[in-house]
């Protein structure tokens, strides 16, 4: 009997009810100035599509794409490189990007088993692009989180035609937040987890360079915002009565910058990555896959090149460092952005999982001084 599924294709225009961002509600976190839409679309080329899948009580899931831009991403890669704070993930094509320092597809987030799944769908569109009737061999670069608290994540929903319509979907301008894409069934905190992004644009005497984060969110701890201890505040943290498992799950982070960065100096960047999910509260636990994945798109590596060697301009070491503070602020607030953003939701197996009360998270803000 054919199935009826609910697809939510989330544009970007579209407003995600009465949830309000972290600046919206008065929460300004770190000192560099946000790109215009503070989000990872700020980085120029950069493309954002989501299918979001909700059936019944049972379904709870979907997928979110990110392309680096508009061009056939396999024949003019970008640099890029991943670090991983804690391995306990799924994530498909860190053997290569580590070894040769690009990435050749679009990166694809969903959860832990629809990975296979969404890693085929990302061969066939790669494979269908003209220009790559000759390709037959790609890496195409998949990550996860664990969605099964409130997604029947055994019942593997994702499907190919899912992919491809976040693929097709894909554009700059707002990104949707919470409860959205990959993001649908994801806990974090004990809270509603999903997606968040921000950005940070450095000053022009800095560079003029843009940092812009994605994370899919789906871990535990002890929940700070913008250095507020909130959830012991709110009295739900992990380990608050016994050595339980709230503090595992994952977070998927994945940066752009116009930064002219070779392999080694995004890896780099990646590694501040983690120190932003730690100003949340986050700590990597033992069942955490916690992941960075970051690319510049300044420069383009061809896949053809008519001669051996080829030339770009790169960043010196010196002038990196206002890079890492805007990693570190970007990842934190684009993490509170998917709590704040997230909803109560009821999934699989009549679990429930309620949204960060905000009135509370603000009058815990006012109490501590740090309510814009």
């Amino acid at each position: 009997m054919k199935r009826n599924i609910l697809i939510l294709l989330v544009l970007f225009s579209m407003p995600v009810l009465a949830q309000k961002r972290a600046r919206e509600l008065g929460i300004k976190i770190g000192v560099l100035p946000t790109g215009p839409l503070n989000a990872i679309t700020d980085v120029g080329g950069v493309k954002v599509g989501q299918v979001t899948l909700r059936e019944g009580a049972d379904v709870r899931t979907g997928v979110t794409a990110i392309i680096p831009h508009d061009g056939n991403i396999f024949q003019a890669k970008v640099p890029a490189a991943i670090y991983i704070g804690n391995g306990f993930g799924k994530l498909t094509g860190y053997s290569q990007v580590e070894e040769l320092g690009s990435i050749e597809t679009p990166i694809l987030l969903t959860n832990t088993l629809s990975v296979p799944t969404v890693a085929d769908a990302i061969i066939d569109w790669t494979l269908g692009q003209q220009g790559n009737e000759n390709v037959r061999s790609l890496n195409p670069v998949v990550g996860d989180t664990n969605d099964g608290f409130l997604n029947d994540i055994r019942g593997r929903h994702v499907r190919k035609e899912h992919v491809l319509n976040a693929l097709a979907q894909a554009q700059n301008g707002p990104v949707a937040e919470g409860n959205v894409g990959a993001g649908t069934g994801t806990v974090c905190f004990n809270f509603k987890g999903g997606i968040g992004t921000a950005s940070r644009k450095l000053p022009a005497n800095l560079g003029g360079y843009t940092v812009g984060v994605l994370v899919q969110t789906n871990f535990g701890g002890v929940l700070k915002v913008n250095g507020v201890p909130v959830g012991e505040e709110l009295g739900k943290f992990a380990f608050k009565e016994s050595l339980d498992k709230t503090s595992d799950g994952s977070c998927m982070i994945v940066m752009a910058t116009d930064a002219p960065l070779d392999a080694r100096n995004l890896k780099r960047l990646a590694k501040r990555a983690i120190m932003g999910m730690a100003q949340t509260g986050g700590i990597a636990s033992n069942g955490s896959g916690d992941y960075v994945i970051v690319f510049s798109t300044a420069n383009r590596m061809l896949h053809e090149i008519p001669e051996r060697t080829f030339g770009a301009t790169y960043l010196h070491n010196d002038a990196i460092s206002p890079l890492f503070l805007a990693v570190i602020e970007s990842t934190e607030e684009a993490i509170i952005n998917s709590l704040v953003m997230a909803q109560t939701m009821e999934g699989t197996q009549g679990h429930k999982v309620e949204e960060l009360p905000k009135e509370q998270l603000l009058d815990i803000m006012r109490k501590y001084g740090r309510l814009k």
